[in-house]
């Protein structure tokens, strides 16, 4: 079975959130129609407890884009976003949020981030979404949502690792594009998984 997977379409990640996407809005009304087409609809979200160690904000001598160690690897440090319980956390308002068959958080432990759906950054842990997905006997997925080059990429390389037929559908992801050219490597990065960018 096909599953479609939306990662992050969260309203910090979209125009006038805490960490914007360019354009991140025009991925809602794609995630909408593609809906229809699936069995199964998955949604990641972003869940960052206060004060989590991926944010700018808990290094007082760091700026935002730079790069720290955090429990022992390299971290993008990012401004405060996706907080547990604030309105930037929540699904974009656009979203046809009763059309998702269940939601996998992210990104709640305070000491380590989770680009991807399946994992956080170092593998430690897993969220529970490959263990859904057998049960639901899916064994394709389709990826869109926020951002090209981070928890997009990120959860597409995991899927295909463990064996799920994996596409990118590129009308429904944007990009952050942090140093130019970011979304170009992580599509090509993609490809060499033997990923389908579609």
């Amino acid at each position: 079975m096909k599953a479609l997977l939306l990662i992050d379409i969260q309203n910090d990640f979209l125009p006038g959130g805490a960490l914007a996407v360019a354009n991140g809005n025009e991925v809602v009304p794609i995630a909408n129609r593609l809906m229809a087409d699936y069995d199964l609809v998955v949604a990641t979200q972003d869940w960052h407890p206060e004060g989590h160690g991926s944010f700018a904000s808990q290094h007082p001598d760091h700026d935002v884009g730079e790069i720290v160690t955090l429990n022992g690897l390299d971290q993008i440090l990012w401004p405060d976003h996706c907080v547990q319980g604030t309105s930037g956390a929540e699904f974009a308002r656009e979203l046809n949020t009763a059309g998702i068959d269940h939601v996998i958080q992210k990104g709640t432990d305070r000491n380590i981030d989770s680009y991807s759906g399946f994992f956080d950054n170092a593998r430690r842990k897993a969220t529970g979404m490959e263990t859904y997905l057998r049960e639901q006997q899916v064994d394709e997925v389709h990826v869109v949502g926020l951002a090209t080059d981070y928890c997009v990429k990120f959860t597409a390389l995991d899927a295909v690792d463990l064996g799920f037929k994996t596409s990118i559908l590129m009308d429904g992801v944007r990009g952050v594009d942090l140093n130019e050219g970011d979304c170009q490597r992580a599509i090509d990065e993609m490809k060499a998984a033997g990923i389908a960018v579609a």
